[in-house]
């Protein structure tokens, strides 16, 4: 094999044009520093900890594991060891999620400048209220997962949509997020069902009001706004939209806390690609709205809604049938 034989000159040379490019770095990190105090862009310089993202993305896994026991733990969860283990599990997400909201607390008392609510009585408070409504999240869970499994007959069994379903999982971080939102945790909530919409493609806000035996079928770009209201025993579909009407630039402000989001009655069936929208918008109950269809006012109980069939165009060479 031929030896390649070292050229100081070239080695020379590379060095000196490293130290260069380390120098432009240098002047680069400057200025990236100084936009820090831009009051034009977003910092957080505070001597109160924000939430971490990734904290509670680990509690949100880590509060399943509760939610349904035995079917994410790395451990084999068993009758004689169930007391300890939930335990255990329950003692540590316990603190971890309460020092979340602390966080969250304290940076919103920070941020806006509020007088001190006693934060970390709050926190403790707050993650206390959410355990204790663990018996009944799991109650209104196990409802979603039967009418997933009785609405899907791609479904084989509970345990197969508890795995691997998007939709329940998307439906299960939303029930936690909720309860936190209902409590006016700050941050949190939205921090959770972002986390669920990204792993998901299914955006639910945890604002809104969603009953028992709710099921997400395939789930893929769905969007629930904040004020939607939806009753019991509701199906919707992969591409559904229960969204706000069209809002001026200003309406951060404006509509804050407004009702602009539609509601479902009881038993309604959305199929996919449909976009309901506004606040005075309500689907009666066991109305089934078909699948690409544009709603705007409400429906009355026991509706069916269906696009007009549209009219295929066939294209064949030169020739063109109808």
């Amino acid at each position: 094999m031929k030896k390649i034989l070292r050229d100081p000159k070239i080695c020379t040379e590379n060095q000196n044009s490293t130290t260069d490019h380390k120098t432009k770095l240098h002047k680069i990190t400057e200025t990236i520093i100084d936009s820090c105090f831009d009051k034009e862009c977003f910092t957080h310089l505070n001597n109160e900890p924000i939430p971490s993202r990734g904290e509670i993305v680990s509690i949100i896994n880590e509060f399943i594991q509760i939610l349904f026991p035995g079917y994410f733990s790395k451990e084999k969860l068993e009758p004689h060891n169930l007391q300890y283990k939930i335990g255990l599990s329950v003692s540590n997400l316990f603190t971890r999620l309460a020092e979340q909201i602390i966080r969250s607390y304290k940076h919103e008392c920070f941020r806006y400048n509020k007088p001190c609510e006693v934060c970390t009585d709050k926190g403790y408070e707050s993650s206390l209220n959410l355990f204790e409504k663990i018996p009944r999240l799991r109650k209104i869970l196990a409802t979603d997962v039967t009418a997933t499994l009785e609405g899907d007959p791609a479904a084989e069994n509970y345990d197969e949509i508890i795995f691997s379903y998007p939709g329940i999982f998307a439906i299960t971080v939303y029930r936690i997020a909720h309860e936190l939102y209902l409590m006016k945790v700050p941050l949190l909530p939205r921090i959770m069902t972002e986390y669920a919409h990204s792993a998901t493609g299914i955006d639910i806000h945890p604002g809104a009001n969603i009953d028992e035996s709710f099921s997400i079928d395939h789930g893929t770009g769905v969007v629930i706004g904040e004020t939607t209201d939806i009753g019991k025993n509701v199906r919707i579909y992969q591409g559904v939209t229960l969204g706000a009407l069209s809002l001026p630039r200003d309406a951060g402000e404006k509509y804050r806390g407004l009702k602009r989001h539609p509601t479902l009655e009881d038993g309604v069936i959305v199929y996919s690609g449909t976009t309901i929208l506004g606040g005075d918008t309500v689907i009666g109950k066991r109305a089934v709205i078909g699948g690409n269809v544009w709603l705007t006012e409400s429906v009355p109980p026991d509706t069916t809604v269906l696009m007009e069939e549209p009219r295929l165009i066939y294209k064949q060479k030169n020739q063109t049938r109808k």
